[in-house]
């Protein structure tokens, strides 16, 4: 008979948050107590720290809470789900239907990282239920996967937790780096021309997959629509319209204020205006907030305990060593490159870029200041890392495996092949622009 040994659970996101605690602490013991500190006494001392910096990014914490409920509101809003219909009615085939998807996936989440999960994960499913009303066979698991694509681009757009974080005045690095326009990150010509062959090369690869013709069908999926109750206030417009002139009023003034004004909460602003002007009663506003709540769950949760390794980090002395330590084992010339695969590394850890520019973020930018390099240049090189992962890490994937209906397992054999074709599409531009 054959001995059976238990499993190990894998742990959960949160499971990680607790254990990257854990860790931090632990390191922070071992290679920073000072000579006349006993294990105990200082142990106590950084578990201090870790409290000290439990609650440093509320602030934050909540801005990353509002960009995925708000974009989550604008992608259920009643205009976007009639426009993905038309979108949904446009394919005629199976290449069609997962080039589209991808293809506008990419595109919102470009534009905002949460409109975008749930966007992708809505049209997917609207993929799925018109084709099968008119009797077209798709690749359905394929078609889902690539409504996760907009995960793979999003830091490198306008909803980007690390160029939007170091662009407000006041963050918790500007004594380090002071403040960078988006100007120097987002819209960069490295940024904008890494993005735009990212998108074309991902193009091509769905219309590869797409061609391969062994798959099923007939996938079982229930006819239905993600509906959201209206209320017959028009309240939300009305508001809405006046948040929506505000946040214009900023955007054509551009030639003249630059684009220094763009942020997280500008982000969260125009989002807010524009899901009240398509919700357009209060009521739906509020019911598809508490539909969108769901999803920030693992935020609130988490951001705590990444904000008490910051204070670990900080407060111990490790920031500096681990700083130190980048410096000594990598050159100007291959220091972008090792901080790209180990900010993707560390994504399967903390599935976060708000949490992990907190925890990373200093890392980076010590070594990057140490060696001469350009911190605009460095900030982005992280948020690739942290992006191309999204393809292995299936946290934020609940959303979008809840509204379509596939497995994870059905995702990961196409995200996988995602991950693999990015990454080095991200690793030839780092090493072409920055090597």
């Amino acid at each position: 008979m054959t001995k059976k040994f238990p499993t190990i659970p894998f742990p959960t996101p949160f499971g990680f948050a607790l254990l990257l605690s854990v860790c931090s602490i632990f390191f922070a013991v071992v290679e920073t107590r000072p000579t006349d500190h006993g294990v105990g006494d200082y142990t106590f001392q950084v578990l201090g720290y870790w409290k000290d910096g439990f609650w440093g990014l509320l602030a934050f914490t909540l801005q990353m809470v509002l960009i995925l409920v708000f974009g989550h509101v604008l992608a259920i809003s009643k205009p976007i789900a009639s426009l993905l219909d038309k979108i949904a009615g446009l394919a005629q085939n199976n290449t069609h239907a997962v080039m589209l998807t991808g293809g506008v996936t990419m595109l919102a989440g470009y534009f905002n990282w949460g409109f975008g999960l749930i966007l992708g994960a809505v049209l997917a499913r609207k993929m799925g239920e018109v084709s099968s009303r008119k009797g077209i066979a798709i690749n359905y698991p394929l078609v889902a996967s690539s409504g996760y694509l907009g995960m793979m681009i999003w830091h490198g757009g306008f909803s980007g937790s690390a160029p939007l974080k170091v662009a407000e005045s006041g963050h918790f690095l500007e004594a380090e780096i002071g403040v960078i326009p988006v100007s120097e990150t987002v819209l960069s010509t490295f940024n904008i021309t890494l993005n735009g062959l990212l998108v074309m090369v991902m193009l091509g690869l769905l219309y590869w997959l797409a061609s391969i013709k062994k798959f099923n069908p007939k996938y079982p999926l229930e006819q239905g629509g993600h509906r959201i109750p209206e209320g017959k206030d028009k309240l939300g417009w009305v508001v809405g319209g006046v948040i929506c002139l505000l946040a214009g009023y900023d955007l054509v003034s551009i030639p003249v204020k630059g684009w220094g004004f763009i942020s997280l909460d500008y982000i969260n602003f125009l989002l807010f205006g524009l899901g009240l002007v398509f919700h357009k009663s209060l009521k739906g506003y509020v019911a598809a907030t508490v539909e969108a709540m769901k999803g920030a769950t693992g935020i609130v949760l988490q951001f705590p305990f990444y904000a008490g390794i910051l204070g670990v980090f900080k407060s111990s002395g490790l920031l500096v060593l681990v700083a130190n330590y980048f410096v000594r084992i990598s050159s100007p010339e291959t220091f972008p490159l090792l901080a790209y695969f180990s900010s993707g590394l560390i994504n399967l850890f903390v599935p976060s870029g708000g949490g992990q520019w907190a925890v990373q973020g200093p890392v980076i930018v010590a070594a990057a200041k140490d060696m001469g390099l350009s911190i605009p240049e460095m900030v982005m090189v992280m948020a690739y890392g942290d992006e191309i992962t999204n393809m292995l890490q299936p946290f934020w994937a609940l959303p979008l495996l809840a509204i379509t209906g596939i497995s994870p397992r059905e995702m990961l054999k196409y995200t996988a092949c995602f991950f693999l074709v990015g990454m080095m599409v991200f690793v030839l531009g780092i090493y072409w622009f920055l090597g």
